[in-house]
């Protein structure tokens, strides 16, 4: 193993934040406030579960006629989720 100069943490940073990895890692962190700003904030308050596995986003509505509203109009709430979030991370919406 070869010994490197120690650096900053602000010479790191910027070089960590390019990895898709981290980036993909950190959006999928910040889903369930994408899903606030997306689905409005009445709809918020009846979220009670955001999860997110595999590019499946799961949102749970304690709401049945907003969660048949919602069911209804998935596939345009993944089109806004992307746009937000600056990345096609979710590929699929389940609303339960």
């Amino acid at each position: 193993m070869q010994y490197t100069k120690p650096k900053r943490i602000g010479e790191l940073l910027p070089h960590l934040f390019k990895d898709p990895v981290i980036v993909a890692k950190i959006t999928e962190a910040e889903l369930p406030e994408v899903w606030s700003k997306v689905a409005g904030e009445i709809t918020a308050r009846y979220t009670s579960e955001v999860t997110f596995l595999r590019g499946i986003m799961t949102v749970r509505i304690t709401s049945a006629a907003l969660r048949h509203e919602l069911f209804m109009r998935r596939s345009d709430l993944c089109q806004k989720i992307n746009t937000a979030s600056r990345m096609p991370i979710v590929r699929e919406l389940i609303v339960k």
